[in-house]
């Protein structure tokens, strides 16, 4: 923020000392003021021999001060606050174990970028144990009951067995089919492949490795998982974070009295500390429905663009947000407007460039480098626009002030 500049007020009892002393030696003990009305001619006020909040400049004072047209400029309706990043929620997983077990192993860090199906860790988990086992039973089983209906159908062709004995058998591998089937829809639920699934029931042998991949793409935001570490369905906190960042979450409480102009939809600039050159573009997505009691404020939340991966959540944002068409107004650069002891604007015209006279004025918004002027100054009118407090300065140093 720019600091306003202050009239400078040193030096301007000593030299009004110094000429109170010089009258009253020069006039035998009159005072400097009755000796001005002295010399003034009659029927003068002294008051008026220089005009009041005036300076008049030298050739080499002038070139000094920089001097223009008072401009107009469009200056933005819209308001400021302040906030923090954060991840997009909406757009963030956390990937429990489907199934409890020990991490067998890890792969990946924070900040790798995934997708969607990549292994992030698997488990030895019991529960996929028990189900590859009765998989493995489920197909001996099926093995036997099939060989058995085929020897039981050689049999009823030379009338070796009774009728209900081979219905016994067909019926027998029937059964032994859908448990088989049943029995591998099972082990499929653990996330293997029919190809894993065929390679455990050829080889009569179990894999006891739960893979748990991704189930989005994006980038790694958090990792707890460890080799060994003992996990379950649910269980804070996840093993790995998964999120989206190309759109972060701005975050801001705003003053409840404030609440009424913003509105879901509205267009949103942010800053950021670490990129002070850098505008982030995004929109108000949310409004919070309640009022904190506490504090009073509303939350007010938007999502952010960032293909760039360039806003860590935590940050420190400031952020405008529009909130009608822009006011063309007069300006004034911040150089060319004081700020007075008694709290009052001002700032100085000019005609001729040599001659100033302080004409005090109403400000409103700051933007850009200058000042909104709601009253006291045209559009156009000659103006010191930079050097006003070195105007203020002298005028204050002024004898006659």
């Amino acid at each position: 923020m720019v600091m306003r500049r202050y009239s400078t007020l040193i030096g301007a009892g000593v030299l009004a000392s110094a000429a109170l002393v010089a009258g009253v030696l020069l006039l035998g003990g009159a005072s400097p003021r009755a000796a001005a009305a002295d010399a003034a001619p009659a029927g003068t006020n002294p008051a008026d021999a220089k005009a009041k909040d005036s300076v008049d400049l030298t050739e080499s004072q002038a070139a000094s001060i920089k001097v223009g047209p008072a401009p107009t400029h469009a200056f933005g309706q819209q308001r400021t606050a302040v906030g923090s990043i954060d991840f997009n929620e909406n757009r963030t997983v956390q990937v429990f174990t489907p199934y409890p077990g020990k991490i067998i192993a890890a792969y990946g860090d924070i900040g790798d970028v995934v997708v969607k199906g990549k292994t992030l860790f698997t488990i030895d988990s019991p529960d996929l144990v028990q189900a590859e086992s009765a998989l493995i039973a489920a197909a001996g089983v099926a093995d036997l009951t099939t060989a058995v209906l085929a020897r039981a159908k050689d049999l009823f062709a030379t009338q070796g067995i009774a009728q209900k004995d081979m219905e016994q058998a067909v019926s027998d591998q029937q059964t032994a089919e859908a448990a088989l089937k049943a029995a591998r829809e099972a082990v499929r639920v653990f996330g293997k492949t029919e190809g894993e699934i065929d390679a455990m029931v050829a080889t009569r042998r179990i894999d006891p490795a739960l893979v748990v991949a991704s189930p989005v793409s994006g980038r790694i935001t958090a990792r707890v998982a460890q080799p060994g570490l003992f996990v379950q369905p649910g269980n804070a906190p996840a093993p790995f974070t998964i999120a989206d960042v190309a759109t972060k979450w701005l975050l801001a409480n705003v003053p409840e009295s404030e609440g009424p102009g913003f509105h879901v939809g509205q267009a949103v600039a942010v800053k950021v500390m670490a990129l002070p050159q850098r505008v982030f573009e995004g929109r108000i997505t949310t409004l919070g429905e309640s009022v904190d009691p506490n504090t009073h404020t509303l939350l007010v939340r938007s999502e952010v663009a960032d293909p760039a991966h360039e806003l860590r959540p935590g940050m420190f944002a400031t952020f405008v947000i529009r909130t009608g068409d822009p006011l063309t107004s007069v300006a004034m650069p911040l150089n060319g407007v004081v700020r007075e002891g008694d709290g009052t604007m001002s700032v100085w015209v000019t005609a001729d460039r040599r001659h100033f006279k302080k004409r005090t004025v109403k400000i409103g918004l700051q933007q850009e480098g200058l000042d909104q002027i709601l009253d006291g100054l045209q559009a156009g009118e000659l103006v010191a626009t930079d050097g006003a407090i070195f105007l203020s300065n002298m005028l204050v140093a002024s004898p006659d002030s």
